[in-house]
């Protein structure tokens, strides 16, 4: 169960989608990123060029530049996917969208291969509803940003096979990263917690405890985390931090009520890095 499948296929060309197919890539998988349409097909296409090259520059790779693209393609046709033993969904944090995907998928692929999902937050139990078989459907909780992060969460559905845990564990191995598995539940363990922490240090900046950067700060000097909790939902979005807040809200009670300054932020438009403005400004 050593090494990575063969072929690997990621569902959604984002930053995430990309970060986890260069990650398979340089483990020697040959990859295959599906988007929605050829303008979407052609930026993974590019991004994942970009990391290829940033690779290369960091002496992270023995491989050369042109064997490493020769593995790495992008396509719009689910069809391309039929040859991949494991695929990992990577698209936006709603349940119906990556339920679709995951049904849409699995009808291209071999009895043999394997599924999984990249969500930070959703149920892998409730998304194997809908598969033909649910024990091959597994999650695959990858960090943002991909290439620096050292976890992955592996999260157990209700139906996901003894030997679907056993390889990912060895795939997260494979790629050099580190394996934590957990039985799923809203938010699995690393969300709940990171999410739960982010929310106070919002209600503390809009209650006027402190600024952004010293209570960023109190928690990097004080706690040794290595990057704040507002810098990092600016990172990883203030859109996509509420969508997980409201979840966890409506699955395990108020103390996960988003603040209405992150609402506000929200519809104002601050999504943090991506908008270029969030707690921080960013050019």
């Amino acid at each position: 169960m050593s090494g990575v499948p063969g072929v690997v296929g990621v569902v959604g060309g984002g930053r995430m989608g990309v970060g986890i197919a260069h990650a398979f890539l340089l483990a020697g998988a040959s990859v295959t990123v599906l988007e929605r349409d050829p303008d979407a097909a052609a930026h993974a296409r590019g991004a994942l060029t970009a990391a290829i090259g940033t690779s290369l520059d960091r002496g992270t790779t023995t491989e050369s530049r042109a064997e490493l693209e020769a593995r790495a393609s992008t396509t719009v046709d689910v069809d391309d996917l039929a040859a991949a033993g494991l695929v990992v969904e990577a698209v936006p944090e709603d349940l119906e969208l990556k339920t679709t995907v995951l049904r849409t998928v699995e009808a291209v692929l071999a009895p043999d291969a394997w599924l999984a999902s990249n969500t930070s937050s959703l149920s892998i139990s409730l998304m194997a509803e809908a598969l033909a078989d649910p024990a091959r459907l597994c999650g695959l909780h990858f960090f943002n940003p991909v290439p620096s992060s050292t976890l992955v969460e592996i999260v157990r559905g209700e139906k996901s096979s003894p030997e679907l845990i056993d390889r990912a564990q060895a795939w997260v191995a494979a790629i050099g990263k580190t394996p934590v598995t957990v039985n799923d539940s809203p938010g699995f363990a690393s969300s709940r917690l990171g999410v739960v922490i982010a929310l106070e240090a919002i209600r503390m900046l809009e209650e006027g405890v402190a600024s952004a950067e010293d209570i960023d700060a109190a928690m990097v000097l004080g706690y040794r985390f290595p990057v704040g909790p507002l810098r990092l939902t600016d990172l990883v979005g203030l859109d996509v931090r509420l969508g997980i807040a409201e979840y966890l809200h409506s699955t395990l009670g108020e103390r996960f009520a988003p603040p209405e300054l992150l609402r506000t932020m929200v519809a104002e438009g601050r999504l943090g890095r991506k908008s270029g403005e969030g707690f921080f400004l960013w050019p």
